[in-house]
């Protein structure tokens, strides 16, 4: 397999950008891709369906924040979206104009009296800031000052809107933190909960907040040299012995979202064993990743030279999901994060790997 990102590369027609969601949310196309044979055209509510009893359903837990801030360093306006809390206290951020900023320098935030001290700046358009606010205080701060960081291809000439702060929520939201939604989720409603709890499947959460790095693209002609941001996780003991506990008794493991399979990814022992994590992740998925964790990945149909369509690639076989994704864009799929979804299973690896 090649190193270079053009071979990730497709062409999508604007038309099939996802501007809102389905209504309702599990009323959206999954197009399941086994590891063989033809593609199937389902409905998200068809999922019950396709799982089994005693499989584990897997969803990130994580809430969106409202992550983008108009700030101002005397006159000039300095846009900031945050990007992950540090374990200080101090917010790590990505800021447009960040070349003008200086460590000690104050930002203000139109319409509220709070500011934020600059503790650092890097050559990658990243600050680390120090509010003068936390907790609850700070949370007040962000629901008056902040907005949601929409993708870029999400059309919103005014900014937000009041029902993309519904329709960017999951039904699993628990835990504030993420700038952007693990859409995969955004699929679910009550009701097709209940059909799943009635067909056998299991589910259980984990957090990963993820951070404002999923927006950046790919730079450069060479995967090799792309870095990862970092995202914080967590699985929780209790989470880790379920999980754990499903494979023995044969059980898969049905990631919902990429979010998802990355954290489960990050947590896993070679053997495929999932510890508790409490920490940083950094992974980078791409063809030739041996997967421990993961059988079945339920997620959105990606951007063009993403290291999301490398990550599918990875997990159902690049010359599948190339196939697959033909013929999404050949029936009519919506694409990203308002967009239809896939059911992947897992590729078996190459003959002679030993996996």
């Amino acid at each position: 397999m090649s190193d270079q990102v053009s071979d990730f590369d497709f062409d999508l027609p604007p038309a099939l950008v996802a501007e809102h969601p389905a209504r309702p949310r599990d009323a959206a196309r999954l197009l399941d891709i086994m590891p063989t044979g033809p593609f199937h055209d389902r409905v998200v509510r068809d999922l019950p369906t396709l799982l089994r009893p005693g499989d584990l359903l897997v969803a990130n837990d994580t809430a969106v924040i409202p992550a983008q801030l108009d700030a101002r360093r005397g006159e000039a306006r300095i846009g900031i979206t945050l990007d992950r809390i540090l374990p200080d206290g101090t917010w790590h951020a990505l800021a447009r104009n960040a070349r003008r900023l200086r460590a000690g320098d104050v930002l203000t935030f139109p319409g509220t009296p709070n500011t934020a001290a600059i503790v650092s700046r890097d050559d990658e358009g990243g600050v680390i800031l120090r509010f003068d606010t936390e907790g609850e205080a700070f949370d007040a701060f962000l629901q008056k000052a902040g907005v949601l960081a929409l993708p870029p291809y999400i059309d919103r000439p005014q900014g937000p809107t009041e029902q993309d702060r519904q329709d960017y929520a999951t039904i699993f939201a628990a835990h504030r933190g993420a700038v952007a939604a693990p859409t995969a989720g955004l699929h679910f409603t009550p009701q097709l909960l209940a059909a799943l709890d009635a067909a056998g499947v299991e589910r259980c959460t984990l957090t990963l907040h993820v951070g404002a790095g999923t927006f950046l693209p790919v730079r450069g002609d060479s995967i090799a040299g792309h870095r990862m941001h970092a995202e914080r996780g967590v699985i929780t003991e209790e989470t880790a012995e379920r999980l754990n506990r499903t494979r023995r008794a044969g059980g898969r493991i049905v990631a919902v979202g990429t979010t998802s399979l990355r954290l489960l990814e990050s947590a896993a022992d070679p053997d495929g064993t999932i510890r508790p994590f409490d920490g940083d992740t950094a992974i980078f998925i791409r063809p030739g990743y041996r997967f421990r964790a993961v059988d079945l990945l339920m997620t959105n149909f990606h951007l063009p030279r993403s290291t999301l369509f490398m990550l599918v690639c990875a997990f159902a076989g690049y010359d599948r999901m190339r196939d697959a994704y033909a013929h999404a864009i050949g029936t009519g799929y919506r694409f990203y994060s308002y967009g239809d979804a896939c059911l992947l299973h897992r590729a078996p690896p190459p003959e002679g790997t030993g996996a």
